[in-house]
């Protein structure tokens, strides 16, 4: 999806912009302005030259993410629908479904992950604002959260119980902020991290 750019002409800067944002229906703020020539006049105050400016639409964070999506797995020749994007708070989560999907995930979610990072960084390397990618594939990552979720709430329970730690296997980093997440509210358990990367690994315990 290429981002959308018109050139306008108008007496005046200002005239030129209206007609721009006229045509691409937006406001200004959704919109990137450039000015290629400033008015110039002649006798009696008439505009000899007009004003030309290049106005481009501001892609939003979740357009911006999905094209650059699109790039990298159509060099990586899949057969794929993006079924689902959403923006919510800094992040954005996209689902795929397609043929071979399996190839996307990889071993244990290896290769869903490298893509994810990848994207990432790809999105990221010109914006002030920091974006957050959840890339999801056929809801693989939403069920592993879920599951993830559940031991997490099963372990902190074997540790009210037995009132010692348990150390969960190593996870990646996104992981492990489920296991933080879906634990923090609990008055009775905290939880912390352990260990170097790729052996980084959720610790279990009771508050003191």
């Amino acid at each position: 999806m290429e981002v959308q750019t018109i050139e306008k002409r108008g007496k005046s800067v200002d005239e030129a912009i209206k007609a721009a944002l006229d045509e691409l229906n937006c406001e200004i703020d959704d919109v990137v302005i450039e000015v290629i020539e400033e008015p110039t006049k002649g006798l009696l105050g008439l505009v000899k030259k007009p004003a030309v400016i290049k106005v481009s639409r501001r892609e939003k964070p979740e357009e911006d993410v999905r094209r650059m999506l699109e790039d990298l797995l159509n060099k990586m020749k899949l057969e794929y629908r993006i079924n689902n994007v959403e923006w919510d708070e800094g992040k954005v989560r996209i689902n795929i479904t397609g043929k071979d999907m399996g190839l996307l995930i990889g071993r244990k979610g290896e290769t869903l992950n490298a893509v994810q990072f990848i994207l990432g960084l790809i999105v990221n390397r010109n914006r002030e604002e920091k974006v957050r990618v959840v890339l999801d594939v056929e809801d693989y990552r939403k069920k592993r959260e879920e599951s993830l979720e559940a031991l997490a709430l099963r372990l902190s329970d074997k540790v009210k119980k037995t009132r010692r730690n348990v150390v969960m296997r190593p996870m990646s980093s996104q992981e492990r902020r489920v296991v933080h997440t879906i634990l923090q509210g609990d008055p009775q358990i905290t939880t912390y991290s352990l260990g170097d990367e790729p052996n980084r690994k959720v610790v279990i315990s009771l508050k003191k």
